[in-house]
């Protein structure tokens, strides 16, 4: 199947259940343990995808970009390929840490802001803000032409965006929000990932693959999102679920008054957690570029 094709396809899918798993508090009331067991299987998938996935294809998409210009750069009597290879190097610690502080100022700022009436729009645009990175990780994804790594983040971000979605909902049911208003929040943020991915595939796809000074900008795009994975999984989601807060979904601000408990994670919970760190790892084992 043609890749463009595929990334539509998973952008609509991911813009459906993000809306669906967000509209399910005002119709129903889900479980409180199956949506902790998902947001633990989802933190893990996070990890793994990040670790197992994301950052060894971003190098990969480095050094075949430098690669493609080693094989174009007229022999001399100094190898040019070391000097590439090591800028290379320099550029996956920097990307990484790009990602995780641009998630980490976005969280500062919207923390600053956040109080009173602005507390509904804070947590929106924090999100927003949250799902458009993991919607760049997707669009990086897609332009690897590796269909297993592309489903790999797909379903890391789902499985982090469905929980997140219902949470943004509970969060805006419980500050009195208009449903209306909460709808249009819902539809921002279901848009924001499928936006952005769109956006990244055909920013950085086909022609537009080798830019900042050759070096391939798939790489650095997965590599800076990478960055944000392990921040949203590390300092938002995990902690939020080792503290078990049942009215704190991942980087939704506390409710006010809301007992919260350190009793740490059940057998099952620590169970999914380290089945999602795995799974990436498992389902990519063997995969031949």
């Amino acid at each position: 199947m043609d890749q463009t094709l595929v990334l539509w396809i998973l952008a609509v899918v991911m813009l459906v259940g993000s809306y669906v798993a967000g509209s399910l508090p005002l119709v129903m009331n889900l479980s409180e343990d199956k949506l902790q067991l998902v947001s633990v299987l989802g933190a893990g998938l996070l990890v793994g995808t990040a670790l197992a996935v994301i950052i060894p294809e971003g190098i990969r998409a480095l050094f075949s970009g430098a690669g493609s210009v080693d094989a174009h750069t007229p022999a001399t009597g100094h190898d040019a390929s070391v000097d590439v290879s090591a800028d290379l190097h320099g550029m996956i610690g920097v990307s990484l840490v790009l990602g995780f502080v641009f998630m980490l100022l976005v969280d500062q700022c919207s923390t600053r802001r956040s109080g009173g009436k602005e507390k509904s729009v804070t947590a929106t645009i924090g999100l927003v803000v949250h799902a458009a990175a993991d919607g760049v990780a997707l669009g990086a994804a897609a332009t690897t032409s590796q269909a297993d790594v592309e489903v790999i983040v797909f379903l890391a971000i789902m499985l982090h965006k469905a929980p997140a979605a219902f949470g943004l909902v509970s969060f805006l049911l419980h500050e009195g929000v208009d449903r209306k208003k909460i709808g249009r929040h819902l539809l921002v943020f279901s848009l924001s990932a499928p936006c952005l991915a769109l956006v990244t595939y055909f920013g950085i796809g086909k022609e537009g693959r080798e830019t900042l000074s050759n070096v391939n900008a798939t790489g650095l795009a997965m590599l800076f999102s990478a960055g944000t994975f392990l921040y949203v999984a590390t300092v938002h989601v995990l902690p939020e679920l080792m503290t078990r807060n049942s009215n704190s979904y991942s980087h939704l601000p506390v409710v006010e008054g809301a007992p919260i408990s350190t009793s740490g994670l059940k057998f099952k919970e620590i169970l999914a957690l380290v089945i999602g760190s795995f799974l990436p790892a498992l389902l990519t084992t063997g995969h031949h570029h």
